[in-house]
C-alpha cells in the first residue's frame, strides 16, 4: 500500500483530508504532482486559498519543516502562490479571513 498524504511533513489528517477532497490520495500522488499543481487541484475542489498552508505544504514536499521558509524564498513563494491564486479567481469562500482559512486547512476551525 502507497504512503498516505500524512506522512509528508508539516501534512496531517486535515491535510490528508483536504488532498482526498481534491483526489489526491496518497504521498506518491501529491509528489508526482508537485506543490503548484497539488495545490491548484485543493483550490478546484473549494480549499480557500491562503498562504501558509501552500508553503507549509512546499515545505512539506522538500521534507523541511514549515518554518523553515523565510527571506527571499518566502517572497518567492508568495509571487508563486499569489499566481496560483489569481488565476483560480471565484475559489474563495466570501466572509472568511486568510487566517481563518489556513486554521479550517489545518481542522482548527470549521469548513463553513
Amino acid at each position: 500500500m502507497s504512503d498516505p498524504v500524512s506522512s509528508i511533513p508539516n501534512l496531517g489528517p486535515a491535510s490528508e483530508a483536504a488532498f482526498a477532497r481534491a483526489g489526491i490520495h496518497t504521498a506518491a500522488e501529491l509528489r508526482a504532482l508537485g506543490a503548484d499543481e497539488a495545490y491548484r487541484r485543493l483550490l478546484m475542489s473549494g480549499t480557500p486559498p491562503h498562504f501558509i498552508g501552500y508553503y507549509v505544504l512546499v515545505m512539506g514536499l522538500q521534507g523541511r519543516p514549515w518554518n523553515d521558509c523565510k527571506g527571499d524564498e518566502k517572497a518567492a513563494l508568495r509571487t508563486r502562490f499569489d499566481a496560483i491564486k489569481s488565476a483560480m479567481l471565484g475559489t474563495k469562500e466570501k466572509g472568511r479571513s486568510d487566517l481563518e482559512a489556513a486554521l479550517q486547512f489545518f481542522g482548527v476551525v470549521e469548513r463553513r
